[in-house]
């Protein structure tokens, strides 16, 4: 069958929207300034619709869609070369921002994008036919990074992430591996600047650089050693 969803969302000023896409490697393909203002992104396949609203706060907002693609590696790097040219660096967080790249428990491979109208982009790669949440591991280190990590990004809850992070990290019994304290870390520094705790997020950030790693373990890792880079690269701007 020929039906086609496209998404429209909202802004509170075209231009400033329409830039980011563009520093992404959309294109513009429709424009109307009046009588209501209203704007086309093309990418591919990926088709996104913008109006304007002049009392919309882009802060507030709750707007999001879902793109399904069959290639999230290449869309990520692709994302993240067209904003480090335009931006100078990766924006993380604040309006816009690029999130991390990872695999989720529930069988895909995904990242979020939030434009400067506010609007969260999730877009996703199925890495297995099964969709449903696998049950979260019962090995201690493991089972805080996956709360830790769906407090951050599903919940939108950094307070909640930093807190079991912390508490990981505190705990003596458990000794996390090369691989998981990276991890740690690199979760810990992007919700404290998320959080605005930039001393916080300067002292995580310099103990993951620090993180010995194993050949295998940097193979494993290589998602949070992009994060790590990403959010490291804020200090050269």
């Amino acid at each position: 069958m020929g039906e086609k969803t496209i998404p429209i969302l909202p802004c509170q000023t075209l231009q400033p929207l329409l830039d980011f896409y563009e520093a992404l490697g959309f294109d513009v393909a429709f424009r109307q300034r009046s009588p209501n203002p209203y704007a086309v992104v093309v990418r591919g396949g990926i088709e996104l619709q913008f109006f304007g609203l002049k009392r919309y706060e882009p802060a507030q907002s709750h707007s999001t869609c879902y793109v399904r693609t069959d290639d999230v590696d290449g869309l990520y790097t692709a994302f993240r070369a067209g904003l480090k040219k335009t931006y100078g660096r990766i924006p993380t967080r604040g309006l816009p921002r690029l999130g991390p790249l990872k695999d989720m428990s529930y069988g895909m491979r995904q990242f979020l994008m939030t434009d400067p109208g506010g609007n969260c982009v999730r877009i996703g790669q199925a890495t297995s036919e099964d969709q449903s949440h696998r049950p979260a591991p019962e090995e201690p280190v493991a089972r805080a990074l996956h709360l830790a990590s769906l407090l951050a990004d599903s919940k939108n809850d950094p307070a909640g992430a930093a807190r079991v992070v912390d508490r990981a990290l505190r705990e003596d019994a458990e000794r996390p591996s090369g691989a998981e304290l990276l991890h740690l870390l690199v979760l810990r520094a992007d919700v404290a600047l998320r959080l605005g705790d930039e001393e916080t997020a300067t002292g995580a950030l310099a103990r993951a650089a620090a993180v010995e790693l194993t050949d295998e373990e940097r193979h494993t890792t290589h998602d949070a050693l992009m994060r790590l880079e990403d959010l490291r690269g804020r200090e050269q701007t």
